[in-house]
């Protein structure tokens, strides 16, 4: 008679052991010549795909800061709505500044933060290329858009990084239901056989479970056993995965839990209600959501915009076109 074994798991563990929390801050690298960001700005960018919820979250309240934006001369729509894209993914944004030959702010061109860098020497920036080298600014040449960080003051961190778990939480079950699909390589069942077959049957029947794996593997198949007895054939299922709703779960906990990170309403992040009475009056929500939410992003960025401009250069954005309960 065989032994038996016996095994226990371990206690639960972050998934990624806490490793984005405990590198968390900023330090002056290449040889001190520019400080690194607070979280690698790539991973933040590759989260955007990571999930059918966090990305269009970002892009909705991005067009909805844009709502009502009246460019000028200086600054274009499509450049405020890069920047403005770059704010609600890094909570930083960066802007070239033109002159004229009086000093004054004549042009604002958008650069891309995930490779912008404040270097060592203050109001000075340095935007990294493909190679490892860098492209230095001028002082003061780079106008640097930034939300507050209460652990340092060099770049802006997203208020989102507490919902990464769930967000990768939300991809990894999406991907193991499909792989479960896909290969088919899991134990559903057990198949259980107490009555007396000769070898070719019990090599037809091993061949036909063998044949379930894979692409089109849920078949039915039938069994003939002549003057066979009740249960002499027995399917003891062991788990199904498909006809569980541990996969809703897990979804719709990860969905709120990102829908939350970025403060939208359940009712315009298409999401379908569950109750009868719905999400409620869509208008009022609206009200509700630009005036708290996206209005407060729209004074920041234009009085951090508008600050080196001449005021016949200011950019604003128009409540009456947002929408925006006053």
């Amino acid at each position: 008679m065989s032994d038996s074994m016996v095994f226990t798991f371990g206690d639960p563990e972050p998934v990624l052991d806490g490793a984005i929390y405990d590198n968390l801050g900023i330090w002056l690298i290449d040889n001190g010549r520019y400080y690194n960001t607070p979280v690698p700005f790539a991973g933040l960018s590759r989260l955007l795909r990571a999930n059918p919820y966090h990305g269009p979250a970002i892009e909705f309240k991005t067009m909805q800061i844009m709502r009502g934006f009246k460019p000028s001369r200086v600054l274009t729509r499509m450049a405020m709505n890069a920047a403005t894209t770059d704010y609600n993914v890094f909570l930083n944004a960066f802007f070239q500044k033109s002159f004229n030959s009086f000093g004054e702010v004549v042009g604002l061109h958008h650069l891309p933060a995930i490779n912008m860098r404040r270097m060592r020497e203050p109001d000075t920036y340095c935007m990294l290329q493909v190679a490892g080298e860098f492209v230095a600014f001028q002082p003061g040449e780079v106008l640097h858009v930034k939300n507050y960080d209460v652990n340092q003051a060099i770049y802006g961190l997203p208020s989102y990084l507490g919902a990464i778990q769930s967000m990768l939480l939300n991809e990894d079950a999406t991907l193991f239901r499909r792989k479960y699909y896909r290969n088919g390589a899991h134990m559903g069942y057990i198949f259980y056989s107490a009555g007396t077959m000769d070898d070719g049957d019990n090599k037809a029947i091993k061949e036909q479970i063998e044949g379930t794996k894979g692409i089109g593997n849920f078949r039915s198949m039938y069994i003939n056993i002549p003057n066979g007895k009740e249960k002499e054939i027995q399917i003891i299922p062991v788990g199904d995965f498909s006809t569980k709703d541990e996969l809703e779960k897990i979804k719709n906990l990860s969905r709120d839990d990102i829908i939350a990170a970025h403060r939208l309403p359940p009712a315009m992040a298409a999401l379908i209600p569950t109750n009868t009475g719905g999400f409620g009056d869509i208008i009022k929500i609206d009200e509700v959501y630009q005036r708290n939410e996206i209005k407060p992003v729209q004074e920041l960025l234009a009085e951090a915009v508008n600050e080196p401009l001449r005021s016949s250069d200011w950019i604003k954005f128009d409540p009456e076109t947002g929408n925006q309960a006053e």
